[in-house]
């Protein structure tokens, strides 16, 4: 095999791996906005670690602190267990938030995978929730996510998300949606 041939493969195995990657997002994207979210939560590997952060506005010599840590107040701050417990509680119907269920679109967009090691690679992207609910309830987030995806028995999944809003306050009734 040629050099060349070698960077062909080379090449083709990244354009290959980001667009199984995009896939993915908007597949997830599509099983949020269709509310199917015994699907969504299968997503997630056991170990999952679920998190944003509460964003807040700081100087320049002090924007190292404008997330929170885990361990410190979040919006989120879930591990597989609780996913599992809202995505029940939705299904109950008895989640006051979420009826009548919101209508949400997802949108996903500059997926870029930073780092490949093993079965995981971390891959960062923007997106953007809309969601409008009753007549004039409407909400919109936009931010980012740094997600680590694992390789599990051939299928990927995500072993870490990390949600990054852009807003500092946020004017929503409440965070009943997923990111």
């Amino acid at each position: 095999m040629t050099v060349s041939a070698e960077l062909d493969t080379a090449a083709l195995d990244r354009m290959y791996q980001q667009y199984e990657v995009e896939q993915f997002y908007y597949a997830e994207a599509a099983l949020l906005d269709s509310h199917s979210y015994d699907q969504w939560i299968e997503l997630f590997t056991e170990d999952i670690h679920y998190f944003m952060p509460i964003r807040r506005t700081m100087s320049r010599r002090e924007l190292h602190k404008e997330f929170t840590k885990p361990g410190q107040m979040a919006f989120f701050d879930d591990d597989i267990q609780v996913l599992r417990a809202r995505v029940r509680k939705l299904a109950t119907g008895t989640a006051w938030a979420e009826d009548p269920p919101s209508r949400t679109r997802h949108i996903i967009t500059n997926v870029r995978i930073s780092e490949t090691a093993g079965s995981e690679m971390t891959v960062h992207s923007a997106f953007m929730l809309y969601r409008t609910r009753l007549k004039s309830e409407e909400d919109t987030w936009i931010g980012s996510r740094i997600d680590t995806l694992r390789r599990v028995d051939g299928d990927l999944k995500i072993a870490n998300r990390t949600i990054l809003l852009e807003q500092t306050l946020l004017l929503s009734r409440n965070l009943s949606n997923f990111f």
